[in-house]
């Protein structure tokens, strides 16, 4: 089924085609349409043709060193899957199954080879996304890299957390330590000093059972504040991991499509200079 070059120009790869760039395309990609449950392609599967979604729903998942399932993406439209393997010509590394009745643009390498050999500019636009695509990468790598993980827990903890936290830095503090040890001996001397009188005399009962209140209330009270220590760290390692995985993802992807379209483009070049050559020498001839 032909495709309506206006519904290419909707899909950020191709967003800068002009009408005859995204003409000679639509001329050559198909539309195709899998039923719900249907596969559509599956890890080791030649990867001849990328997709883009029009319509539907599409899982995309691998599976891990674990042998289970993953999902990669579930693209919506206008997003491409598969587009890596199939500019690499490599088999596919994941599978990709349509939930529901999906709509798909079927893009090949030798699509995007007529296109470049008839509207060489056309590679020029698809670097441009891309540029911009890699660029908002990095911007997003940034946004993730800067987020700090005491922000993080301060947005999720609650009044209790907060109070925990204050008790357990001036409890674990020189303040607390010094003020404490003072009214332990003004206690303890006034009761001495007043002998019969004292409401508390040696060995100073009344005292110890403050201290076991406080010990009791005041031991659970830092355990909360250490366990919400131990998730900053936590989290902060999700984050640094969330980071590096992400910009390695990227990076590596968007600099694969770069690669093979810079050599598409020098391929093209080359074909047009020899072509020129020739008609350069027909014309002397």
């Amino acid at each position: 089924m032909a495709c309506n070059p206006a519904d290419l120009i909707q899909v950020p790869l191709f967003a800068l085609l002009d009408h005859e760039e995204a003409a000679v395309l639509a001329a050559q990609v198909e539309i195709k349409t899998f039923a719900a449950r249907q596969r559509i392609y599956k890890i080791g599967d030649p990867g001849r043709h990328a997709y883009v979604m029009m319509s539907g729903k599409v899982q995309v998942t691998t599976v891990d060193q674990d042998q289970q399932e993953v999902l990669v993406d579930e693209p919506t439209h206008g997003e491409l899957f598969g587009f890596a393997s199939m500019l690499e010509a490599t088999p596919h590394q994941t599978n990709a199954i349509a939930l529901e009745d999906t709509v798909c643009i079927e893009v090949s390498r030798e699509d995007i080879a007529v296109l470049l050999e008839r509207k060489p500019m056309a590679g020029m636009d698809m670097l441009t996304v891309l540029g911009r695509q890699f660029h908002a990468s990095q911007d997003l790598v940034r946004l993730r890299a800067n987020r700090n993980s005491n922000d993080v827990i301060e947005e999720e903890m609650s009044f209790g957390d907060h109070i925990a936290d204050v008790v357990a830095r001036f409890g674990g503090s020189w303040t607390f330590i010094i003020l404490f040890g003072v009214v332990l001996v003004v206690y303890t001397m006034v009761n001495i000093v007043l002998k019969g009188r004292a409401w508390d005399p040696y060995p100073f009962i009344l005292l110890n059972l403050f201290l076991s209140m406080l010990a009791a209330i005041q031991a659970p009270v830092i355990m909360m504040s250490q366990n919400r220590q131990d998730t900053k760290d936590r989290v902060r390692g999700e984050l640094d991991y969330e980071v590096n995985v992400r910009a390695e993802s990227e990076i590596q992807a968007l600099s694969s499509k770069l690669h093979l379209i810079t050599d598409k483009l020098c391929d093209m070049d080359d074909l047009l200079r020899t072509r020129l050559k020739v008609a350069e020498g027909a014309d002397r001839g």
